[in-house]
């Protein structure tokens, strides 16, 4: 089941690394959500769905509680009339404006789907700071969000930082975390999709974590970069190794692999 948002780092095209490497349990936690793929490409009896930006989580929830008619106020946005520059900005600048949850929550998906690369990014002012994409015709995914509706009638969904969902864990849970990852360099640090950012002391929190957990028999499942700080960080975990393509940076010829880990405390 494909997510319905574009997300940088999201990990439908990973998939296969992370069902092999994920403990069967009664629910699932996952602390830093994103786009939800492997929420929606698993099958637990329930879910904890937690993310920091509180407009992804927001959004969600109209899904959840008001599907049809939030797909049909949101389809409006995807024609000739909106996919230009001069009304990109007008509805960006909307979009920072109004507290309207459900306007806001359509508007989102309508950022997402005409901004550049469909990133998430807020300046320090909490504002979404995306450039307009240029997409001949941005594709409105009615059909991945019906998905989505249906599927999210198990789950609940939260904002919340990741230690306080992660701390509500109890034995026969399951967690995977996706944190944004620690950057392969200073220049490549893509960690303002929630204002505030996440930092190394953020990192560590994170692994300290996922160690009490494992003493409790509750397992956690990380995924990252492949770094020196990973592996020095990441010693009490078993570790799987694999590559994946880039999709972020504009220029294609600088679109590599990267290796990615995924470490398992259980």
């Amino acid at each position: 089941m494909k997510p319905f948002l574009k997300w940088a780092g999201g990990k439908y095209r990973v998939l296969k690394h992370i069902e092999k490497a994920l403990p069967k349990g009664k629910r699932l936690i996952e602390p830093f959500l994103g786009s939800g793929a492997v929420f929606l490409n698993t099958s637990f009896e329930s879910y904890l769905l937690s993310d920091s930006n509180s407009d992804l989580i927001n959004l969600f929830n109209q899904l959840k509680n008001d599907g049809p008619h939030f797909i049909k106020l949101t389809k409006k946005y995807f024609n000739d009339k909106f996919n230009t520059e001069e009304s990109f900005y007008e509805q960006r600048a909307l979009f920072n404006k109004t507290s309207d949850i459900e306007l806001r929550s359509a508007l989102f998906i309508y950022l997402n789907r005409h901004c550049f690369n469909g990133l998430c990014r807020y300046n320090k002012k909490g504002e979404f700071n995306v450039p307009y994409g240029r997409y001949k015709t941005p594709y409105f995914p009615e059909i991945e969000m019906r998905e989505f509706c249906l599927k999210s009638k198990n789950a609940i969904f939260v904002s919340k930082d990741f230690r306080e969902t992660m701390n509500e864990a109890v034995k026969g849970d399951v967690i995977y975390c996706d944190p944004p990852y620690v950057p392969l360099s200073l220049t490549s640090n893509f960690t303002d999709y929630a204002s505030g950012g996440f930092d190394l002391e953020d990192q560590k929190d994170l692994v300290d974590l996922a160690v009490s957990l494992k003493k409790k028999k509750i397992p956690v499942l990380i995924s990252n970069s492949d770094t020196k700080w990973t592996k020095d960080h990441y010693k009490s975990a078993s570790i799987n190794y694999f590559e994946v393509q880039r999709f972020i940076s504009a220029d294609s010829s600088k679109r590599n692999k990267a290796g990615e880990i995924l470490a398992l405390f259980k």
